[in-house]
C-alpha cells in the first residue's frame, strides 16, 4: 500500500493538529503564568519505536530532544491503555530539572503503536532556590529527580509518587494544577489519534509515519547538499559558569559531503563546575534547530532529518555532561551558543542564508518568596526576549524570543496580577542591535520592583562576550544586569554575574 505525496500532506497535517490541539489545551487548562501566559511548553506524537513523526510549532530546545525522553521509557515491555509516564532526569531522556515530561502511550490490540508526549517547564521544582534555576555546582542542587516512572498504572494514579514530586516544590497546588493540564493534553492527543486510526486504519497512520520520517530525511538530504562540500570552523565562548570558570570555549568542525553533515564538537570545553553543562539531547536539539533553519517551510519537522545528520561530542564534555554534573543553565544558555557556533560555521559556505548573532541569552530570572496577600510560598520564573541578528538583505527584529526559546514574554499585568512585584520599567533597549548596512534588532529593558522579600537568581550570557556580525556587520551591545539594593536591612548578597 502506498501513499501519495496528496495523502502524505494530509496526514502530515492531520498529526501536526493534534499536537497543536495537545499544546491549546495544556496553555488553557494551565496554572502557572510560565505556562498559561509564556505558553513554555511542547507537545509531539512518536512512533513506537519512539522516532517524533509530528511536533506543534512550540520550543525548539523541547521538540529536538523529546525523542529521548520517549525512548527513556521503552523498556517497559508491557503497556496498557491508561498508563501515563513522567520524567525529567536530564541524564536518561531529559533536559533539565523544571523540564517534565509526562507521556502517554497509544495501545491497539494489546500494542503500543504510538506515544504522545507533553513537556511543560515547572515554575519550581524543588531545589535550593525558588524557581529551581540556581547557580549549581551538582544537579542534586536543582531539584528533585524524577527517572522514568509510571505515573498512572491503566488509569490509576500513583499517589504516592505524585505527592512525592509536588511535595518536594515550593508550591504543590500550582504544580498539581500544571501536573493535571499535561495530563489533560495527553487524554486529548489519545482520543484525537484513536479517531483518526478508526478513521483510516492502523496501518495507514503507521505507513504515513514512515513515510513522514523518509520525506524528511530526503528533504533534509537536498538541503545539506546545497551546502558546497567542505569543512567549516567556528569558536564562540560562554561568559562563566558563575562557579570560577569563565571564557568557556565551544567549538564546532562541520563536514559537507555527500548529502551529509558531520558536526563536530570536539576542543569544546570539558564539563565545567557550574550550570552550564548540557546533556546530549539539548545539544541535539541545538543542531538539529539550525538545520531546520535552513529547510523550506513545507518540510515535516520530525525526527527523519537528523538521519543524515552526525552530532559527535565527547562524554565528559560541557555538550555531553556526565552525572553529576549541573545543568540548569545547559537548557538555557549553553544551548544558544551551540546555535551561534553551528551558524557561524554555516555562515562560511552560505553567507546569504545565516543572520548575525541574536541575543544569544534566554536571560532567566527566577524568585519567590512567601506571598504576603495569600501567606503562601510562591516561585517564578521567565525569560527574557532580546534582539534578533539581521539577515541577509534584512534588518533585524527587536524584542523578540529567538533561536532556542519560542516563549511569548509575560504580560506585566498577568505577572502583577499573580505576585508581589511590580515591573518599573519595560522597553526596547534603543540602539543595542549590531550596527551595519542592515542594523541587529534591539534589545528588552526590564526593571523588577520586589514588594516583598524575595530570593532571586539570574543566569544570563552575553554580557562578557558580544553576539557577533556578519558580512561586516558590527557586534551587538552586550547585556547588562543591575541589582539596585533595598535601604530595608534584607538580605542582598548576590551570586554570579548579578
Amino acid at each position: 500500500m502506498s501513499i501519495s505525496s496528496f495523502e502524505l500532506e494530509i496526514f502530515r497535517n492531520i498529526l501536526t493538529s493534534i499536537a497543536e490541539e495537545m499544546g491549546m489545551v495544556l496553555i488553557r487548562a494551565g496554572f502557572s503564568p510560565n505556562i498559561k501566559e509564556r505558553r513554555d511548553i511542547s507537545c509531539a506524537i512518536f512512533q513506537s519505536d519512539g522516532e517524533m513523526i509530528a511536533q506543534a510549532s512550540h520550543i525548539p530546545v523541547h521538540l529536538g530532544s523529546m525523542s529521548f525522553a520517549v525512548k527513556a521509557i521503552l523498556h517497559e515491555k508491557d503497556f496498557k491503555e491508561g498508563d501515563v509516564f513522567v520524567l525529567n532526569d536530564p541524564f536518561n531522556g531529559g533536559t533539565h530539572l523544571p523540564d517534565v515530561t509526562c507521556i502517554a502511550p497509544i495501545v491497539v490490540n494489546n500494542k503500543a503503536e504510538f506515544f504522545v508526549a507533553s513537556r511543560a517547564h515547572h515554575a519550581d521544582i524543588g531545589g535550593k532556590t525558588p524557581g529551581s534555576m540556581p547557580l549549581s555546582t551538582s544537579i542534586y542542587e536543582e531539584g528533585i529527580i524524577i527517572p522514568p516512572s509510571k505515573l498512572y498504572n491503566k488509569g490509576k494514579l500513583d499517589r504516592k509518587l505524585f505527592n512525592r514530586i509536588i511535595l518536594s516544590t515550593r508550591d504543590p497546588e500550582e504544580r498539581e494544577g500544571d501536573f493535571r493540564a499535561q495530563i489533560g493534553s495527553l487524554e486529548v492527543g489519545k482520543k484525537r489519534l484513536k479517531s483518526v486510526i478508526e478513521k483510516y486504519s492502523l496501518n495507514r497512520i503507521k505507513e504515513a509515519g514512515f513515510e513522514l520520517l523518509n520525506y524528511s530525511e530526503n528533504m533534509m538530504r537536498k538541503v545539506i547538499e546545497q551546502i558546497p562540500e567542505g569543512v567549516y570552523t567556528f569558536e564562540d565562548f560562554l561568559d562563566d559558569d558563575g562557579a570560577g570558570t569563565k571564557k568557556i570555549p565551544i567549538r564546532v568542525s562541520i563536514t559537507v559531503k555527500g548529502g551529509r553533515a558531520i558536526v563536530d564538537f570536539s576542543g569544546s570545553s570539558p564539563q565545567v563546575k557550574g550550570c552550564l553543562n548540557a546533556p546530549i539531547s539539548v545539544t541535539t536539539a541545538a543542531v538539529s534547530y539550525v538545520f531546520y533553519c535552513l529547510a523550506p517551510k513545507e518540510m515535516p519537522l520530525n525526527s527523519g532529518s537528523l538521519r543524515v545528520i552526525d552530532i559527535l561530542a565527547e562524554k565528559g564534555s560541557i555538550l555531553n555532561a556526565i552525572p553529576p554534573a549541573a545543568v540548569a543553565g545547559g537548557n538555557v544558555e549553553t544551548s544558544q551558543r551551540v546555535v551561534d557556533v553551528v551558524f557561524g560555521a554555516l555562515a562560511k559556505a552560505i553567507p546569504e542564508k545565516i543572520p548575525a548573532a541574536s541575543s544569544g541569552s534566554m536571560s532567566n530570572i527566577t524568585f519567590g518568596g512567601i506571598n504576603p496577600n495569600t501567606g503562601k510560598e510562591f516561585a517564578y520564573y521567565e525569560t527574557i526576549a532580546g534582539g534578533m541578528g539581521a539577515r541577509y538583505g534584512k534588518n533585524g527584529v527587536s524584542a523578540v524570543h529567538t533561536h532556542m526559546t519560542n516563549t511569548l514574554n509575560t504580560p506585566i499585568e498577568a505577572l502583577e496580577r499573580e505576585l508581589p512585584v511590580m515591573i518599573d520599567t519595560y522597553s526596547i533597549r534603543r540602539g543595542s542591535g549590531g550596527k551595519g548596512k542592515y542594523r541587529g534588532g534591539d534589545g528588552v529593558i526590564r526593571a523588577y520592583k520586589f514588594l516583598s522579600r524575595a530570593t532571586v537568581s539570574i543566569i544570563t550570557e552575553r554580557r562578557i562576550f558580544a553576539p557577533y556580525g556578519l558580512c561586516g556587520g558590527k557586534p551587538g551591545r552586550r547585556g547588562k544586569n543591575l541589582l539596585i539594593r533595598s535601604k530595608k536591612k534584607y538580605n542582598t548578597s548576590t551570586q554570579g554575574n548579578l
